[in-house]
C-alpha cells in the first residue's frame, strides 16, 4: 500500500491526512503525532506531499467551520476487516447532528449481540471525523471513548448540534 500524507492546519489545530490512489484512508486527531497513521497501516510506503489531499483538507476545513455537513471526498476503507468495514459503513449513515449507541450500531449491521466487537471496530476507524465515530455514545448516554479525546468529541457534537435546523 502507498500512503501520501499531508499536514493541514484548521482553527489552529493540525491534522494529518493520508490517501492511497483509491481515496482518503486516514485522518489523524487534532495535533496528533506525525506517525499516528502507523497504528492503522503496518506495512505501508509513505510519501509526504503538502500539495496532496487538497479536496480532503478543504472539506475537513468546511466541516470544522460549520459550512459542510457531509463529505464527498473518495474514501479507501479497504484496510479493515469485514466487520470493521460494515461498522464504518453504518457509522457513515448516522445523520449529522444525531447520535447512536453501540447497541443500535450493532443492530444496524445485523449483529445485535456483537456490541463489544462493534465498539472495538468503532475505535479502529482510521478516518476520524470523516467517518463520524464521534456520533456514537454509550447506552447510558455517556460519551464513551474517542481517539481524538473527549473534549474533541464534545466539540464535534456541539458543532453539529449548532448546525442542525431545529
Amino acid at each position: 500500500m502507498h500512503l501520501t500524507l499531508t499536514q493541514t492546519t484548521i482553527n489552529q489545530q493540525t491534522y494529518w491526512l493520508g490517501a492511497t490512489p483509491a481515496g482518503l484512508a486516514f485522518v489523524g486527531r487534532a495535533n496528533g503525532p506525525r506517525d499516528e497513521w502507523q497504528t492503522f497501516f503496518k506495512s505501508t510506503n509513505i510519501h509526504y506531499d503538502q500539495q496532496a489531499n487538497q479536496q480532503a483538507s478543504q472539506e475537513l476545513r468546511d466541516y470544522l467551520t460549520g459550512q459542510r455537513h457531509n463529505f464527498d471526498v473518495p474514501l479507501d476503507q479497504t484496510t479493515g476487516t469485514q466487520l470493521q468495514q460494515q461498522v464504518w459503513q453504518a457509522l457513515a449513515r448516522i445523520p449529522y447532528g444525531q447520535t447512536a449507541t453501540y447497541s443500535q450500531l450493532a443492530t444496524m449491521i445485523g449483529r445485535p449481540t456483537a456490541v463489544r466487537a462493534v465498539a472495538s471496530a468503532v475505535g479502529k476507524n482510521p478516518l476520524l471525523i470523516i467517518i463520524p465515530c464521534h456520533r456514537v455514545c454509550r447506552k447510558d448516554g455517556q460519551l464513551g471513548g474517542y481517539r481524538g479525546g473527549l473534549p474533541m468529541k464534545r466539540a464535534l457534537l456541539a458543532l453539529e448540534n449548532a448546525g442542525v435546523t431545529k
